[in-house]
This record gives C-alpha cells, sequence and structure tokens, in this order.
C-alpha cells in the first residue's frame, strides 16, 4: 500500500489525507459522545440517542445537495471551505455550554464531514482510470479505519485532562488540514465546464430516482447501515445500560480499536477479490457476517467475548461497505458522480436511525431486544442490495449500459 502511495499524484495523496486527517478528528470524540451528553446535559439514554441520530439525519439530508455542488463547483475551494467549516464545528462544541448550541455544531461537523467524503470519491473519479479506482477505495477505506483506531485512545488520553478537551484536539486536526490543502491543495481539481449549463438540482434528483439500482442500493445502504453505521453509539447505549460506565469506556475502546485494526489488516487483501460478477455471493456472506456478530453482542459477558464478536461483525463491514463503492462507482455518468455518490451518503439515515431506535427500545423494552431489531434490517438491506446488484450496468460518458453477472 505504501508503494502505490508514493506513485499517486500529490492530488490523490491530499484527498487521501483529508480521509485520515478528518475521519481522526471524529473518531477522538464519537466514541465519547454518549457520555458527555449525560454527563454535560444531564441527558437520557433516549435523547441522546435523538440527538445523536437527528443530527446525522440532518446532515445526511443537506449532504445530497452538498453532492449537487461537487458537480457544479470546484472541488478546491469546496473543501477549503468546507473544512474550515468543519473546524469552526467542533470549536463550537468545545465552547457550547448550551445544548442547541452543541447539537447545531453537531449538524455541521457530519454535513462538511458528509460532503468533502463525497468530494473525494469524486476527485478520484475524475483523476484515475477505472481501473484504478477499486485500490484507492481500498486504500482510503484503510486509512479511515487507522484514523479510528488511533482517534478513541487520543480522545482518552485527552480526556483525563478535562472531558471537553478532545472536541479542541480535533479542532486543531481540522485547521491543520484546512493549512495542508490550502498551501498544497490543486486549484484546478473539479472545474466546472463554463460552456455547460448546469442541470437544475430537482431535475438532477428526479434523474437519480429513475435509476432503479442506485435506489435500491441507497435503500439497502440504509437499512443495513441502521446495524452498522454507528455501532459504537447504540452499543454505548447499550452498556450503559447493563454495566457502569468504567466498563462502558473499557469495552468501546477495546472494540472500537479491535474493528479498525481488523480493518487495516484484512480489508486490502479480502476487498481486492470483490468483484461485481459475484457481488451477490459477497455481500450475503458479509451480511451472515453481521447477523453472526449481533448475535454475538447479545451473548457477550466479557471483553473477550466481546472482541470476538467484533471481529466476526467486522469481517462483513469489510466486505459490504467496498461492495458499495463499487457498485456506485460502476453505475455512476462522470458528470454526475458528486450526486451518485451523494445519493449513498442518504444510507447514512441508516446510522442516524440506529442510535434513536435502540434509545428508544431501551428505554421501553428489555435490553436485549434492540438485537432481535438490528437483525430485521440486516434481512431488508439484504433483500435490496440484491435486487440492486441483479443485473450491473456499467457507467460511460453518456450513460449507462447493462451488464449482466
Amino acid at each position: 500500500m505504501l508503494t502505490k502511495l508514493k506513485n499517486y499524484p500529490t492530488t490523490v495523496n491530499l484527498l487521501l489525507s483529508a480521509s485520515l486527517i478528518l475521519t481522526l478528528s471524529r473518531a477522538i470524540t464519537l466514541p465519547y459522545l454518549v457520555i458527555y451528553l449525560s454527563g454535560s446535559f444531564g441527558l437520557s439514554i433516549a435523547d441522546i440517542g435523538l440527538v445523536i441520530g437527528s443530527t446525522l439525519i440532518i446532515g445526511s439530508l443537506l449532504s445530497l445537495y452538498g453532492g449537487f455542488l461537487v458537480d457544479k463547483t470546484s472541488s478546491y475551494r469546496l473543501i477549503l471551505w468546507l473544512s474550515c467549516l468543519f473546524t469552526l464545528g467542533f470549536l463550537g462544541t468545545f465552547l457550547a455550554r448550551d445544548l442547541w448550541l452543541f447539537y447545531s455544531c453537531l449538524v455541521l461537523i457530519n454535513l462538511t464531514y458528509a460532503v468533502i467524503d463525497i468530494a473525494v470519491k469524486s476527485g478520484f473519479g475524475s483523476l484515475l482510470p477505472v481501473t484504478g479506482r477499486s485500490e484507492v477505495f481500498s486504500i482510503k477505506y484503510t486509512l479511515t479505519n487507522i484514523g479510528y483506531a488511533i482517534g478513541p485512545f487520543l480522545g482518552a488520553s485527552v480526556a483525563k485532562i478535562d472531558i471537553s478537551l478532545p472536541f479542541l484536539f480535533s479542532a486543531g486536526l481540522g485547521a491543520g488540514f484546512f493549512f495542508i490543502y490550502f498551501v498544497w491543495g490543486d486549484r484546478n481539481l473539479g472545474a466546472t465546464d463554463e460552456a455547460r449549463k448546469p442541470s437544475p438540482f430537482l431535475s438532477v434528483g428526479k434523474l437519480l430516482l429513475r435509476d432503479y439500482r442506485l435506489v435500491c442500493f441507497t435503500l439497502g445502504g440504509l437499512f443495513s447501515a441502521v446495524v452498522f453505521g454507528q455501532f459504537t453509539a447504540y452499543l454505548s447505549q447499550y452498556l450503559m445500560v447493563t454495566t457502569t460506565p468504567e466498563s462502558t469506556y473499557r469495552i468501546i475502546s477495546t472494540i472500537v480499536a479491535t474493528n479498525a485494526l481488523m480493518v487495516i489488516g484484512l480489508q486490502y487483501s479480502i476487498g481486492r477479490k470483490i468483484t461485481n460478477r459475484h457481488l451477490n455471493l459477497w455481500l450475503a456472506a458479509g451480511l451472515g457476517m453481521f447477523m453472526m456478530g449481533l448475535a454475538g453482542f447479545a451473548l457477550s459477558t466479557s471483553v473477550p467475548h466481546w472482541v470476538i464478536s467484533m471481529a466476526i461483525f467486522t469481517i462483513g463491514e469489510i466486505i459490504v461497505l467496498p461492495a458499495e463503492y463499487m457498485f456506485i462507482d460502476r453505475i455512476a455518468p462522470d458528470n454526475l458522480r458528486g450526486m451518485y455518490y451523494g445519493a449513498q451518503n442518504l444510507s447514512n439515515l441508516g446510522a442516524a436511525l440506529g442510535p434513536v431506535l435502540c434509545g428508544i427500545v431501551l428505554a421501553t423494552q428489555h435490553p436485549h431486544y434492540i438485537f432481535y431489531m438490528l437483525a430485521l434490517f440486516i434481512v431488508a438491506g439484504g433483500l435490496f442490495y440484491l435486487a440492486g446488484a441483479s443485473n450491473l450496468r456499467v457507467a460511460t460518458g453518456k450513460g449507462l449500459i447493462d451488464e449482466p453477472q
């Protein structure tokens, strides 16, 4: 992987650095957000789930328009402005003493992170040939998980001084990326063709709705993301109800690191074997691993049990997420990549619903019921995935053509 990074142009490496640095910023604070909201604002488990989930929902919905902007404007300027707002969002969470202000900053962080991610993936499509994109997606995914592996430990170290300091640390990382990209970023990246009249946002949205495979994969991603999108949040909620805050810290830190380290170690070797020709089988295998992981979570009574369950769960993640990227890249026309990746980001609505739904279940039912509910979402997501992958189409410069499996 390091050899490949050396061979990439500076622009590609800068886009990859965005995934690493900005993910690290989020990972420093995300695993401890449940405890921070409980301690600093006195929120209940259900209210915490509502706060975390609704900020993700708002950010995901608005990111669809962000994808439209990626297709319409200069990616250099867009990434620069968004990284600035990302930094201000974390600075705001550090300074906020009112819940409404803290909430607004969380929305800003989630929105800017989502749109930068769209711009990064769209940038890969414009900078690299089709044959090189699956590999760069694998590297991006690995770097993202390096951020998630390191972040919680950095956050835990800083939080020992003061529980709000991780937010300031994250703001500093965001500011560092802003400076790097301002100095070395490609000012011509994503430059628009002035002769081409941009289509209105709603017209492009209607075009996307007519793409059956995109709709199916978006819905499949939405339902399955309830399970894997924000597992740290709903597992933190579950552990807060069933164990002590100290145990929650210890278990969450360990399983987040397990998840990230397994992805770093296995994703590249497994991900490069995933092909569109056998996408249905890969997806079925990945979703089956999610099921087994959930069963393990429900039965876990010690840290080693949680680690084993997370290892199984992570294999499902290693399979499903790269398959999503590959599918969208194959069907997206060059002039609509931002919108297609923006539509894929709507699957984050599922990730947002996870903490909300689990918070409601934990407040009203036996704690183990959340795993039954999550299993049903895996089944629903799998049905939509298989429907969307039944007959792949590849993107051409002018449109889409069928490619049978």
